[in-house]
């Protein structure tokens, strides 16, 4: 079984490495080569890099080169065009896998694996069909979630099910910490399914359509906080947009960033001082052990980490060391 991978984000870079382990020792099985997104312009000064699945596929060839076999070929085209068809058409692949790879794949294209493609993707299907399935979990407050490995279909992530694992959550996650366990649990998933596809003994399970749910792409906009939401939501807010677009307010101007908060439970008092009201966005004061206490629409925020757009990111008490009469501030 010839494999071709296409991915882009680090996410995917632990399946990656499970299928280059398995073709390394299994027979029947090899990693035809890896299909990702162009390199990108980031930083100041505009350096292209490559994605995170470009950056594993070439310490894989240089790790496969050192054992005597040859490179592992990277694919980057802009589309899937005719040109893309004909390079992966070279590589004889029997089989795509994908794991947010970031196109969609075209019938055309999908007709040059015999085997057909499969998608790993990070939710329990057919629950958050889309591309942020990671954050609408957290946004919604639920309290699991998991991975999904499932055939590739015309219909966006509708595909039948071939494996999945549930992955329990305990209302403290973010993106980026999710992002994680889901990165190690695909690669832990992968082998198997590859394994039984191979031998047939896999048994499929058709997904449900009537009780589907989608995602969509999170927007830069969406981070900015509105201090008249609750702060349960403010919270997960917080917690689903790092690391991206982050959480950010302003300040006497300047942006402010919000990178770590809970919501209290139960809230202060919403009076700073008798008969004196207190507004969404308006600091309470500080806690000794909570942090930076902000009222919002309903409840309390406790701020513990906090960073001011081009400069670094700082605990709540060295934050305020640096931020002059900031407790007697009302934000956004």
């Amino acid at each position: 079984m010839r494999i071709l991978f296409a991915g882009s984000p680090v996410i995917a870079v632990p399946a990656l490495e499970a299928v280059f382990e398995l073709a390394r020792r299994e027979k029947g099985f090899e990693l035809a080569g890896v299909l990702t997104n162009p390199d990108s312009v980031k930083g100041r000064r505009g350096t292209p890099e490559p994605t995170g699945i470009a950056a594993c596929a070439e310490w894989l060839s240089q790790s496969q080169a050192a054992d005597g076999g040859g490179p592992v070929p990277i694919l980057k085209p802009e589309k899937l065009d005719a040109a893309a068809r004909e390079q992966t058409a070279a590589l004889k692949p029997d089989l795509l896998i994908a794991f947010a790879y970031g196109k969609i794949f075209g019938p055309r294209f999908l007709s040059l694996f015999p085997l057909g493609g499969i998608n790993i993707h990070p939710s329990l299907l057919p629950k958050y069909r889309g591309p942020a399935p990671i954050p609408a979990a957290i946004l919604a407050g639920e309290r699991e979630t998991g991975i999904s490995i499932q055939r590739l279909a015309p219909e966006m992530d509708s595909g039948d099910i071939l494996l999945r694992e549930t992955v329990p959550l305990n209302g403290r996650e973010t993106t980026a910490s999710l992002s994680l366990v889901m990165a190690r649990k695909a690669a832990a998933l992968l082998p198997a399914a590859l394994r039984g596809l191979d031998s047939g003994n896999l048994r499929v399970e058709p997904q449900n359509h009537r009780e589907a749910t989608f995602c969509s792409l999170i927007a830069k906009e969406a981070g900015l906080i509105d201090w008249n939401r609750g702060a349960v939501e403010i919270d997960a807010r917080i917690r689903a947009y790092n690391p991206w677009p982050l959480s950010w307010t302003t300040h006497n101007g300047e942006q402010l960033f919000i990178l770590e908060a809970e919501a209290l439970e139960p809230a202060p008092d919403s009076e700073t001082a008798p008969g004196r009201p207190v507004f969404p966005g308006q600091i309470l004061g500080t806690d000794k052990q909570k942090g930076i206490i902000i009222q919002t629409g309903a409840g309390a925020l406790a701020v513990t980490a906090l960073q001011y757009r081009s400069r670094k990111p700082l605990e709540w008490r060295d934050f305020l060391n640096g931020a002059r009469n900031f407790t007697a501030s009302r934000l956004g």
